[in-house]
């Protein structure tokens, strides 16, 4: 009886206020907000933390806030063990994208935590769900920890059903020196961890976004957008694209995806399965490396409808140009079309395993697969030399060796190239190519092949590594604005 009379009071108290330096310990039980909990502007050196027995900030029915929790202009903030509920079911509404001129920081409310213009902030060993808008949402911050955060059921959708990228934790509008690690996101609607900033706005830089899990999101597991200095590394996921009813048709689902100007950034060592979508998409990712990530799928063709490329390079930035990047050791396990969409030059292309392409078994001059019908070999080639994708591109001067392709078609279609597109100006071979991995392999087993060809690579790779620098979308996500 008392620990529930306790409870029920903190349901009832008004929210506590939150002083401008100093350890803040709110209550323990429920505490409903009819409007935003506010850190004071300017705060410093500040702890707002939860109570051991377990404090849930609520949003009531009537909320009105931008976010449950809001630091603004503030100095080394931690915000610590608490539990964020947004009652998405009473709070959320059809909303679309903001204009390109506006951030979201300024367009979509009902987050959970929102932080801008911190300098030093940790949020760590927090539970979020049923939060409409944003489950964490940094902007134009620097010093930013995020980790151990668990976000659930959290995103809203636009006026025609589908997802408004919401739901998961974006970092925009140059947030500097962040870390988002050891999170869990499940079932969320839109992005699941995120870079964005408008054109005009700095890029975000040095970060790392590293052993976090993802389960059931309807867009990206992870998109760095228009960014430097960012490694994405030890990531894991499933069911990237689903609920297929709640999937944008203008933001194919990706579970590592790119937008802007993205330089000197890593993608390694990440794992997903089941994507209905592309596994990798290098849309403006230039001067990078791509290593050792794995995206398999099990199913047939009918089990990913929006499935696609396993990776895909395009040029919608007008700033950057497709060059220098490293894409090795990775794998590729059942995609719908191809295994790599490649335009620009510089890029070596060594030691990956593309299997089970071509699961929608397209052939050349067959309608369905005709995206653009002057390239009728596009959507069932294992990697494909193309001339264009958003902005016309130069592919030569590539290096494409020591992989293994198989999948319908592979044995005759392993490598092409659109028209315009020499071969020859590129560096091709020796690859092993095959409708089965066991129709590749000579006297060795297809197994011993691969074991050879990413050993061989992985030696190139790094020699590679060394001296380069560290640092067709058919549907563009709307998020590269």
């Amino acid at each position: 009886m008392i620990a529930a009379a306790a409870l029920w009071a903190a349901w009832l108290a008004p929210p506590p206020e939150i002083p401008p330096t100093g350890v803040v310990r709110l209550p323990a039980g429920v505490i409903e907000l009819a409007r935003e909990l506010a850190a004071p502007a300017g705060a410093r050196d500040l702890e707002i933390r939860g109570a051991p027995e377990g404090t849930v900030l609520r949003a009531a029915a009537g909320f009105r806030g931008r976010a449950l929790l809001v630091i603004a202009r503030a100095r080394n903030v931690r915000v610590v063990g608490l539990a964020l509920e947004g009652n998405r079911s009473a709070l959320a509404r059809p909303q679309g994208l903001p204009p390109s001129d506006v951030p979201f920081c300024r367009f979509t409310a009902n987050n959970g935590l929102l932080a801008e213009d911190v300098e030093g902030l940790y949020a760590g060993d927090l539970r979020l769900s049923e939060i409409a808008g944003f489950a964490v949402l940094a902007a134009r911050s620097r010093a930013v920890r995020i980790e151990r955060l668990e976000i659930r059921d959290s995103g809203s959708l636009d006026a025609a059903g589908r997802n408004n990228t919401t739901g998961g934790i974006l970092l925009e509008e140059g947030v500097a020196d962040f870390t988002v690690r050891d999170c869990r996101l499940e079932r969320v609607r839109g992005n699941g961890i995120w870079t964005h900033s408008l054109y005009s706005s700095p890029r975000n830089r040095d970060g790392l976004i590293a052993g976090n899990f993802f389960q059931e999101l309807a867009r990206d597991a992870i998109q760095i957008g228009h960014a430097t200095r960012v490694r994405v590394e030890h990531n894991r996921g499933r069911r990237i694209g689903y609920p297929t009813a709640e999937v944008d048709p203008q933001g194919t689902p990706v579970a590592l995806d790119t937008a802007g100007n993205t330089e000197s950034c890593a993608y390694a060592f990440n794992r997903f399965e089941e994507v209905n979508g592309k596994c990798i998409d290098l849309d403006g990712f230039h001067h990078g490396e791509v290593r050792g990530n794995l995206c398999r799928n099990r199913g047939r063709r009918e089990t990913y409808p929006h499935g696609h490329f396993g990776i895909v390079f395009n040029n919608s930035n007008p700033d950057m140009r497709p060059e220098g990047v490293l894409i090795a050791g990775n794998e590729i396990d059942g995609a719908v079309f191809g295994g790599l969409f490649l335009i620009g030059n510089g890029h070596r292309v060594t030691g990956n395993r593309l299997l089970r392409l071509n699961l929608a078994g397209c052939e050349p001059r067959l309608p369905a697969c005709l995206y653009w019908p002057e390239e009728p070999e596009l959507l069932s080639a294992g990697i494909y030399l193309g001339r264009r994708a958003e902005r016309p591109a130069v592919t030569r001067d590539n290096v494409i060796r020591d992989n293994l392709i198989t999948g319908y078609g592979m044995s005759r279609r392993c490598i092409a190239a659109a028209p315009g597109v020499a071969l020859s100006a590129n560096r091709v071979g020796p690859n092993r190519c095959a409708e089965r991995p066991d129709q590749a392999g000579g006297r060795r087993s297809a197994r011993q092949a691969a074991q050879v060809f990413t050993a061989r690579a992985a030696s190139r790779a790094q020699t590679a590594a060394r001296s380069a620098p560290s640092s067709v979308r058919p549907a563009s996500t709307a998020s590269a604005r």
